[in-house]
């Protein structure tokens, strides 16, 4: 379920635009082993507390947002990643609109 051409460039940024009032997802690579998922949110938009059994490293494409890990708060900007932990709680929250890519590595 792949929807960007391989070996082909593109503007990760550009291929997913924001709503209002709502989070919009986009899964650009899916394979056994893992995914890349673009996300971009609007102004106060969250991911609540949740659990995954695979690291997965989060690069902000646009914006800000704070990524709680154990309930650690975490500020990040454009350029800046962090890798949230298998099986730690961690949310996102959107401090205004903002566009991430997810990697998550399941092997």
């Amino acid at each position: 379920m792949e929807t960007v051409e391989k070996s082909k460039a593109f503007n990760v940024s550009g291929i997913i635009e924001y709503a209002s009032g709502s989070i919009v997802s986009k899964v650009i690579a899916k394979q056994k082993g893992g995914n890349i998922t673009l996300f971009a949110f609007d102004k106060g938009q969250e991911l609540s507390e949740h659990t995954a059994p695979y690291d997965a490293l989060v690069q902000v494409l646009e914006g800000e947002a704070e990524i709680l890990i154990n309930r650690q708060s975490h500020r990040l900007r454009q350029g800046e990643g962090i890798i949230m932990p298998a099986n730690d709680p961690h949310a996102v929250k959107a401090t205004g609109k903002f566009k991430m890519q997810l990697t998550m590595i399941k092997d």
